[in-house]
């Protein structure tokens, strides 16, 4: 881990902090030709495409792609009991997180006359990515599989690579059922998305795609939306800062630090401290623990973009933090909670010396679906309300449009825009002659 001190850095700091907050470059030009190819040949060829490309990238050409319902029912039995019930736990707390977001339709007068509200009306069709690779990630599958089914999608469709025997994981399948998800397809990648964007025969395509992957599919979801498919938010490596002061355990740290550089080799882990002794008490706890990790090739490589930041006192640490914007953030210091006041910018906060990030990443209720390399400064993460289109309502009395009809009409006049001020001009002629209902 690269070490700053930037406690007495003068004119300098400025270029230092930006040089702090600065991820890992990727060179976007010769993907986006990668991938806008596949896109164009799942478009075109549909089912064809996917499992040409299923075939060359996953080594898997499953004869059908969707997964039968006798599938899904073998899955549970191939779940160990501990699991299932580790899941159905996570699963209770995050359903009961997320229901709290559920918001009541508040109507209001704006002017006698004048009602106006807003409702929540769910997305109808989502599409779920779920990556296969090095790690099931069955939590993510519970991340949004059930804000999807409390917003009351119609359709939730799955999409997840299979393995080279053509299945999927178990636990994958048990997650899905539990959620709800209406149908599950055995497909990843690049292709995955092609698919739930544009449909096939045999996949449907979705008004929104929601999920993690890695940088192709990352870029296939970008390429979509550009074409009119909605996805939940930008997204890239992992990243994780935490602020310790010295009444941290560097043993903690350490972990937390490793916990997210584990997910691989890019990925970003940030330590700011104002205590130099603390600092060196976490890295010998990090070399410590990397060794004891079964994924410490991949975590060992993402410490490479990672960096530690001696600070003068916490007002500058939480500026260097809020520049950064994390998608996760510790603050393992004494008075979290007063200091978290001062968090602007950040995908999820995790208050306190006994609350790992892993905790929001698995069960404690929270959606670990969170934006990354910055987006936190203008992007929220995965919620209820990434799941519903809020659409408003009005409606006008004879009354009502009678005392506003001179603002209107002035309004749009004023604007060059008289057809705007004759639908009002018609309605009040209208009424004047008692032809027209009162609403």
């Amino acid at each position: 881990m690269e070490i700053f001190d930037i406690r007495n850095q003068g004119a300098a700091q400025g270029a230092l902090e930006k040089h702090i907050s600065a991820r890992p470059a990727l060179d976007t030009g010769q993907l986006e030709n990668t991938v806008s190819e596949i896109l164009k040949e799942v478009k075109e060829r549909g089912d064809e495409a996917v499992k040409k490309f299923s075939k060359r990238f996953d080594q898997s050409s499953p004869e059908e792609l969707r997964v039968s319902e006798a599938e899904v029912a073998a899955a549970a039995p191939a779940v160990s009991e501990n699991l299932r019930k580790a899941i159905r736990q996570a699963a209770a707390n995050i359903e009961t997180f997320h229901r709290g977001q559920v918001q009541v339709v508040n109507e209001m007068e704006t002017m006698p006359g004048i009602r106006c509200w807003r409702k929540s009306v769910a997305i109808e069709k989502v599409g779920l990515y779920i990556p296969g690779g090095t790690a099931p990630l069955f939590s993510t599958l519970l991340m949004l599989g059930i804000p999807a089914k409390i917003a009351g999608c119609r359709q939730i469709i799955l999409c997840t690579p299979p393995s080279r025997d053509g299945g999927i994981h178990p636990a994958i399948l048990f997650a899905a059922n539990l959620v709800g998800v209406t149908a599950i397809y055995k497909v990843g990648g690049v292709q995955a998305i092609a698919a739930m964007a544009y449909g096939t025969l045999t996949i449907p395509s979705v008004y929104k795609i929601f999920g993690p992957g890695n940088q192709y599919v990352t870029c296939a979801k970008r390429l979509v939306q550009k074409e009119g498919t909605d996805i939940d938010l930008p997204a890239g490596p992992s990243e994780l800062a935490v602020y310790a002061d010295q009444t941290a355990n560097p043993s903690f740290v350490a972990a937390d630090l490793l916990s997210q550089a584990e997910h691989g080799t890019d990925s970003q882990v940030i330590l700011v401290t104002d205590s130099g002794p603390l600092s060196e008490a976490v890295l010998r706890e990090v070399s410590i623990q990397l060794d004891e990790l079964p994924r410490k090739q991949i975590a060992a490589k993402a410490l490479e973009n990672s960096r530690i930041v001696l600070v003068r006192d916490r007002e500058q640490a939480m500026k260097i933090l809020n520049d950064y914007a994390p998608e996760h953030l510790i603050l393992a210091c004494r008075d979290p909670e007063q200091i978290s006041e001062s968090v602007v910018n950040a995908g999820s906060v995790f208050l306190g010396h006994y609350t790992p990030e892993s905790a929001g990443d698995y069960a404690s209720g929270t959606n670990h679906t969170l934006p990354t390399n910055g987006f936190a400064r203008s992007h929220s993460g995965v919620s209820l309300d990434s799941f519903v289109k809020k659409i408003t309502f009005q409606q006008l009395s004879g009354t009502g449009l009678e005392s506003i009809a001179p603002t209107i009409t002035q309004m749009a006049e004023a604007e060059g825009l008289w057809g705007h001020a004759q639908a009002v001009r018609v309605r009040m002629e209208s009424s004047s002659g008692n032809t027209a209902p009162e609403a």
